[in-house]
Formats: C-alpha cells, structure tokens, sequence
C-alpha cells in the first residue's frame, strides 16, 4: 500500500520530531515540515524557543519548511495554522499531518478539528504516552535534545543546555515525585530543541547562545551550525 504523505507540525523540539520519526517509522512518507513562529512567547498553542531553528533541523533532514508568522493572539493564532496547512497540501499534497501532541486537550482538539475541516488525517503517536516512557524513547533511538526553556519552580537557569541524558531523566522523577510536575515537560516546565536524531542526515551544533530570564523562567537563544 502507498505510503500516505504527511507534513509535521514541527517545534524543533523533542515531541514533534520523535513523533516524526515513528511516522516515518511506521511507512509514512514525511513531505515537509510546518513551523510556526510566534511573536507571542507566551503562545497558547505553539512552542516558541529557538523556533528560528527549525530552519536548520529542516536542512539537516532534507525537507522543505514552510515557515508561518503568527501574532501569537489566542484563537487567531489558529487562523495562521490553518493558511500553512493549506500551502502544504497545495505545495507538498499532503494528505494529513504529524504532531507531538502529549496530552494537551487544548492543542489536540483544535488541530484535529482543523484537519477535519480541510479533510486531512491527523497523526499523534505520542498522545496520552506515559512521560517516562517518552523520555526513554529518545535514548533508545539516540535523539540528542537539549533543555531551552524552563518555567516552573525549582527548575532554574541551571537547567538550560542540559541533554535529556540517563541522569536528567532519573532528576525529572524525583522532581515529578517531589513537586507533582510533568516530567517531559508537558505542563510547560521546560522546552527542548533537538540536536541530533535519526532523521538527521548530520548532527548540529551550537555556535552562539543568549540566555535570558529570572527566578524560574529562563530561556537560552541559540544559533545552530
């Protein structure tokens, strides 16, 4: 049977493209990826840092990006959404997309109700995943991703740059154990960006970072090579 063409709604960071890579995986064909780019940091529905960089992780795996600007306004931010799917299918004649959506409601429900609309399959291979396990998939598929974001207490600006390594996951359960927060970050505790994985035809590597923030809110901006 023919591989059914997907676009991946695509952060950059570890959902996204571990949910890419089991599509793939799984028989489908990977025809582009969708990137949004929120003014708004504090977005509503899409992952904001270092989302410049998606760019980058495109060249590396050999596909085109459409890269979609959005005021990041609650709601309308999903206007812009639906504008990049539809030039998927025009350009790349997608016939579904890919998410990493873990367990947000919020984000699921609308995005499987604009592909609904625009008649498009709607593939999320992470949804519900238990947040360990996720964790583990990484390293057994040798993904190297970072930690970019962090916003929750006791996270702090430590954190920033740190591989989703063995040590960082037995971390995150004492913190889940200790502090009740997700461990992969999907109550918005930390934001990631992916170096390497499996879809990438070579690793990247940070030429430059900015880091900004207080308490426990932190952000490290990087320039990828």
């Amino acid at each position: 049977m023919k591989a059914k063409k997907l676009g991946v709604l695509f952060s950059g960071g570890k959902d996204s493209t571990l949910a890419a890579w089991i599509a793939k995986k799984e028989g489908y064909k990977l025809c582009c990826l969708i990137s949004i780019l929120s003014e708004n940091p504090d977005s509503y529905m899409f992952h904001t840092p270092d989302i410049k960089q998606t760019k980058k992780q495109a060249l590396a795996m050999n596909l085109p990006i459409i890269e979609q600007p959005t005021k990041g306004k609650k709601e309308d931010e999903l206007k812009d959404l639906r504008e990049s799917l539809i030039q998927a299918r025009n350009l790349y004649k997608i016939e579904g997309i890919v998410t990493g959506a873990v367990e947000s409601v919020y984000q699921s429900t609308r995005i499987r109700k604009l592909c609904y609309e625009l008649k498009l399959e709607c593939f999320n291979p992470l949804w519900l995943r238990n947040q360990i396990r996720l964790l583990e998939d990484l390293l057994e598929n040798e993904f190297k991703a970072i930690i970019v974001g962090v916003a929750a207490f006791p996270l702090g600006k430590e954190w920033l740059g740190r591989e989703i390594n063995r040590k960082t996951i037995e971390e995150l359960k004492t913190l889940q154990n200790k502090y009740k927060i997700n461990p992969s970050g999907e109550g918005g505790e930390f934001e990631t960006l992916v170096l390497d994985c499996p879809l990438f035809k070579k690793p990247l590597r940070i030429k430059d970072k900015q880091i900004s923030g207080e308490k426990n809110s932190w952000r490290m901006e990087v320039e990828l090579e």
